[in-house]
């Protein structure tokens, strides 16, 4: 493999690294919300100031509360998680053809 295939590589492990990250924050954020946390503490206005926009787009586009429960997070990670095989399997073949 060429060194232009494995910059590709090297980018897509980077971005697939990145989305999970995201993964795990949104995870958080979905467990905080079952505790009712200090809306004042920074972590906390930082991880819904990460998640929000993305909470707010699945809710627009489709309904995620049944009974109380919001499912718009399991809705984001399952969609996280699609991309990230899609992304990785572009990724390789972008690789084998460089």
């Amino acid at each position: 493999m060429s060194d232009f295939g494995m910059l590709i590589l090297q980018l897509g492990s980077l971005f697939t690294g990145l989305v999970n990250v995201y993964i795990w924050v949104v995870i958080v954020t979905a467990l905080l919300s079952f505790v009712n946390p200090d809306p004042y503490n920074p972590i906390v206005q930082f991880l819904r100031r990460v998640t929000n926009p993305a909470y707010s787009l699945v809710r627009r586009l489709m309904k995620t509360n049944f009974n109380g429960l919001d499912l718009a997070p399991l809705v984001i990670i399952i969609g996280l998680q699609i991309v990230v095989i899609l992304t990785s399997y572009i990724f390789s073949v972008l690789a084998k053809l460089a």
